[in-house]
Formats: structure tokens, C-alpha cells, sequence
């Protein structure tokens, strides 16, 4: 008669083939999923005005931002500050700015372009004015202005 060993080896190893293809596409899910923060604000985050009929802006990609309002640090000075991306800057230097946003995107895509102007509810129109007047110069003539929603009595609270 034949002996029947018992096999005592216990449980096979896990096999690792498939971990490389689970880890690339756990890192592909966070690549696209992942929103990176652009700038950081030098100056006070904007009280943004309260608006009655508020639409999200689409391609936010086409989409280049102005922020104004007062300066963080009080070694700018007093008044409105103009921040375009990283470093506050005068209404002279829209225009580098806006060429410079162009420049990044194709022939095809620049009439479809936006730029936001984020303005604190207490800043001047004077600095709003200037600014448009400069974007109407260089032809930027998609405005658009963020708002939270709301009442807009809420605004001169």
C-alpha cells in the first residue's frame, strides 16, 4: 500500500505580476482626478459680490484670472493691488499678461478665451475701469466678473 503525504507547505505566495498594472492605474486615477491650485493670492482673499443669475464658466482652461484687492502685506501699500498669477502687478502690465496668456494656447482657441476679473466688493470701479479699458485695447473683449450667488441687496449690506 502507498503512503498519502499531507502536503504542510501551507498557502501558496500572493502573486505580484498584476501590482505594477494596479499601481499605474491607481496613479493614473489621481493624475486626472487632481485639481492643482494655480497662484497663490498675495492679496486677501476677494468678498466676492452676490449676483442673482450666476453661470459657471465652461473651459476653465481658456480661462485667465485678475485678481483685485487689497495686498496681504502691508509693505505694498494701502489701495487696490492687481495680482496676475504670482506677482502683484499695475494695469500697465495687463497687456504682457493677456499676450502672454495667448501665447500658451493655439490660434484656434484665442478668440474663445476669457479672462475673470475677481474683485473684492470693496474695491474701486476707477482700478475696474482701467483694467477693462486696457483688455479693450489689446482687443480681450470676454469679460467675465466672479460672483457668489445671492440677493444682490446683499451687496450693500
Amino acid at each position: 500500500m502507498s503512503k498519502f503525504r499531507k502536503n504542510k507547505k501551507g498557502l501558496p505566495a500572493i502573486s505580484t505580476a498584476s501590482l505594477p498594472d494596479i499601481v499605474f492605474m491607481l496613479l493614473f486615477f489621481f493624475m486626472v482626478s487632481t485639481t492643482m491650485r494655480e497662484t497663490d493670492l498675495l492679496i486677501k482673499k476677494p468678498l466676492l459680490p452676490s449676483a442673482k443669475e450666476v453661470k459657471k464658466l465652461e473651459q476653465k482652461s481658456l480661462v485667465s484670472t485678475i485678481y483685485i484687492g487689497k495686498a496681504k502685506d502691508s509693505k505694498y501699500g494701502a489701495g487696490d493691488k492687481i495680482q496676475l498669477n504670482d506677482k502683484l502687478s499695475t494695469v500697465k502690465d495687463v497687456r504682457a499678461f493677456i499676450y502672454s496668456e495667448r501665447a500658451k494656447h493655439n490660434e484656434d482657441e484665442v478668440p474663445y478665451m476669457t479672462v475673470s476679473i475677481k474683485a473684492d466688493i470693496n474695491s474701486y470701479v476707477g482700478t475696474i475701469t482701467d483694467i477693462k479699458k486696457e483688455l479693450r485695447d489689446i482687443n480681450a473683449l470676454k469679460i467675465s466678473y466672479s460672483s457668489k450667488p445671492g440677493d444682490v441687496k446683499d451687496n450693500f449690506k
